[in-house]
């Protein structure tokens, strides 16, 4: 998957391992300093802990007398041993009551040093007590640095412990350098680490990173596929449901948006429509409300006395009434076809029987205008139509063959079968259409010859509902011209 386009200028892995890095740096420093200040005093601090802890126990045992038992002897060895103490006890005619640790004379030589004053330079007193008093010095003989506690107790007993101080400035350096050392390795090695760590960590931000990027352009395939359970893979499974939501919401924003555009188009359509159908019906209403009206005046004032001329007046009247009711009915017609309100009813019937009885119950009209109909015999062809807009449909064609047939004046109906459909065709010798009006001859009130369509009461609406019938039955239709006519043809569906 690809990581997103934009810089990151501000990296949570690079912040969380140079964070670590600097803690890590920072803790080993903290120790350092910590180790030079202040190691030496707390060494020091407890090895005169230990003197005066080792001091009050044999003073406790003297007061007890129990200086002569074996448990005396047992608790001064484990002082010694433990804390690394030396120690000395004479009585009150300084007689040695017991010692342990250094040689005898070592002792009684500090012991002698310390009554008559004879300190060695660099003597420092750390606490001095009621009791007892606790020194810090430098062995003449080793050149060692010491502790000592000097206490009489009761009558005169003398005590006298001694500890040893090790070179701890010497040791705080060498603990400091290795701690420099192993701090530098553990630095690097934890950087590895936390680096790792924090590229786990934020590998699965920057795939969210990604997908919330490609979400901006409206990019909603991209999906987090992490498999932990952490609060990363909770904040990704957020991003994929709300993804999906918005997905949904934009898919069904642009579907209503869609509809909202086609019921704009439809309305201004409607609109469009409305004032053509105005525009054309106000025209084609105008002559023949003008002859009624005329022709109506003429006889209310009584200009023609004789009854000829009145009942020539009165067929006038009749006739153009007869052409207005016949065109506001195909109008009407033509309106549920187009806003969809007449309803389709598919049945299953005989095209050839349909054509054949409505060419018989066409007989007056052919005959009047002089047409010979031509038609070959075909077996029963079955149909799915709607029966009754068929033989609108038909007759629609057949009327305007019959009225604009000239020369030969013949009307020629043939039906071709094809693999799924049939081809009802009607064709008429006389003029071709025009080119140029070919194409607009499906368009309400378009005439070619309007002189002649005017003369046999045709509106030019009856090709229109030709259209809107063919359109609601999902079927083709159209128009050819030939040399010497023209040929209107319409195709339905077979029964298999």
């Amino acid at each position: 998957m690809g990581r997103a386009k934009h810089t990151v200028k501000h990296s949570i892995k690079r912040r969380m391992a140079f964070s670590f890095i600097a803690l890590m740096t920072g803790t080993v420093l903290f120790c350092w300093v910590i180790n030079s200040t202040f190691l030496q005093s707390y060494y020091e601090k407890n090895r005169k802990q230990d003197l005066i802890t080792g001091y009050h126990k044999i003073i406790d045992m003297i007061l007890e007398e129990q200086t002569g038992e074996e448990e005396f002897t047992d608790q001064l060895l484990a002082l010694s041993a433990r804390a690394n103490i030396s120690g000395i006890v004479l009585d009150a005619d300084s007689e040695v009551l017991y010692y342990y640790g250094s040689d005898s004379k070592t002792l009684n030589r500090r012991i002698r040093d310390y009554l008559y004053g004879a300190q060695a330079p660099g003597t420092e007193v750390i606490e001095q007590r009621e009791g007892y008093i606790l020194l810090k010095m430098i062995d003449s003989d080793t050149r060692f640095e010491y502790m000592e506690l000097h206490g009489i107790v009761g009558t005169g007993t003398y005590i006298m412990l001694r500890a040893p101080l090790a070179n701890v400035t010497e040791s705080v350096e060498l603990a400091n350098r290795f701690l420099i050392y192993i701090g530098m390795i553990a630095i690097g090695l934890s950087s590895i680490v936390v680096w790792l760590v924090t590229k786990k960590i934020t590998e699965p931000i920057l795939e969210l990173a990604d997908i919330s990027e490609r979400m901006t352009r409206l990019d909603f395939e991209a999906k987090y596929t992490g498999g932990d359970h952490t609060e990363i893979a909770l904040l990704g499974d957020n991003i994929n449901r709300l993804s999906e939501t918005l997905e949904k919401t934009i898919s069904e924003l642009k579907t209503a948006n869609n509809e909202l555009q086609k019921d704009i188009e439809k309305k201004n359509q409607i609109d469009v429509m409305r004032k053509e159908f105005l525009s054309n019906v106000s025209h084609e209403l105008k002559t023949p409300i003008a002859l009624i009206q005329g022709y109506a005046e003429g006889l209310q004032e009584e200009i023609n006395d004789d009854p000829e001329s009145r009942r020539f007046y009165c067929d006038v009247i009749v006739d153009e009434a007869a052409k207005m009711n016949h065109m506001v009915k195909e109008l009407m017609t033509l309106n549920q076809l187009e806003f969809g309100n007449d309803n389709v009813s598919m049945e299953r019937f005989d095209v050839v029987d349909l054509i054949c009885n409505y060419i018989q119950s066409a007989q007056i009209l052919t005959r009047q205008n002089g047409v010979s109909v031509r038609m070959d015999h075909y077996d029963a062809v079955y149909v799915w139509a709607d029966e009754f807009k068929t033989e609108e449909v038909f007759m629609n064609y057949f009327s305007n063959a019959v009225n604009h047939a000239e020369g030969e004046k013949i009307v020629d109906v043939k039906l071709l079968r094809r693999e799924k459909t049939v081809r009802i065709s009607v064709f008429n010798t006389g003029k071709p259409i025009p080119e140029e009006c070919i194409g607009h001859i499906w368009e309400k009130f378009y005439k070619v010859d309007k002189a002649r369509t005017r003369q046999y009461g045709g509106s030019g609406v009856g090709l229109s509902i030709v259209k809107a019938i063919m359109e609601s039955m999902n079927q083709h239709y159209g128009a050819a011209n030939y040399e010497n006519g023209v040929e209107f043809w319409f195709e339905l569906e077979t029964v298999n």
